[in-house]
């Protein structure tokens, strides 16, 4: 990643050193919206993969081939509330699976993956295993939105399962902003493997300058009209399970956070009812 990229793809806080416990510094789009205050006041993010189209030689075809059969590279990116990628990790191959590639980012510390402080968490998807700081749904009953079809939830997993797939959804409109403004990742040129990911790179941290600087841009101005609209092609990278491995190694901590979130919306609803 050059200097530029890297400049632009951090967190506004890059070792969470200000981040007091006081709601002034709950993220805006949390603090605002009783579907996520305060039941989700400790999250700061979502993570999730997406599969760029890469080209590579033909003796790689098969070990960078993804999920559409052609060959990608599997992209780790964490996001915040405002649309901005705050971290990106390239190079992986689009047969790696994303618990994989996350399990490197966050035991590797050459790799500089920003991780939450105690007390604050991350939003991922079924796709990863559970661990301290990242917060899973659910699994096995309905999570996305358009799984819901405007449907009410039905039981408590359920009440958890929406609210987390919304707040969470910030990454996938991200992405959708992002790749429908950079065409070059739907047909990259025949570069070297390291001259792609630099494109990648500059791609994500472009994104990030101009959802910093400019003011009614119109590839993030529909998004901030329409909180709901997610860019259906994202749907492209709709999350794996994770693997039996993974499962079997998981923390009991975030599920007691989970619970506990649950069990604050369903009284939250009651109330309301």
């Amino acid at each position: 990643m050059d200097g530029f990229s890297r400049d632009l793809l951090v967190p506004k806080d890059p070792d969470f050193k200000d981040i007091p416990l006081d709601f002034k510094d709950i993220p805006l789009q949390i603090a605002t919206d009783d579907r996520y205050m305060p039941h989700f006041e400790n999250c700061i993010g979502a993570i999730d993969g997406t599969h760029i189209a890469i080209t590579v030689p033909e003796e790689d075809q098969l070990r960078y081939r993804g999920r559409k059969g052609i060959p990608t590279t599997n992209v780790l990116v964490v996001c915040d509330f405002d649309l901005l990628f705050t971290y990106v990790l390239t190079d992986w191959e689009g047969s790696a699976h994303d618990s994989r590639i996350f399990l490197d980012a966050i035991n590797n510390p050459t790799l500089n993956f920003p991780k939450p402080p105690r007390g604050k968490y991350y939003l991922v998807d079924k796709g990863y295993p559970e661990r301290d700081g990242y917060l899973t749904p659910y699994p096995k009953i309905r999570y996305h939105q358009s799984e819901f079809g405007g449907a009410h939830p039905r039981g408590a997993q359920e009440v958890f399962n929406r609210p987390h797939s919304s707040l969470r959804s910030c990454i996938e409109r991200a992405f959708g902003v992002l790749k429908a403004r950079w065409k070059i990742l739907q047909k990259m040129p025949r570069y070297s493997l390291m001259d792609q990911n630099k494109i990648i790179c500059s791609c994500f941290a472009l994104h990030n300058y101009i959802r910093r600087s400019s003011i009614g841009d119109p590839g993030f101005r529909f998004l901030d009209e329409d909180p709901e609209f997610i860019p259906p092609d994202v749907f492209e990278d709709v999350e794996r399970n994770a693997t039996q491995n993974d499962m079997n190694n998981r923390t009991q901590e975030m599920r007691v956070i989970r619970s506990s979130i649950t069990s604050s919306l369903m009284q939250a609803k009651r109330t309301r009812n």
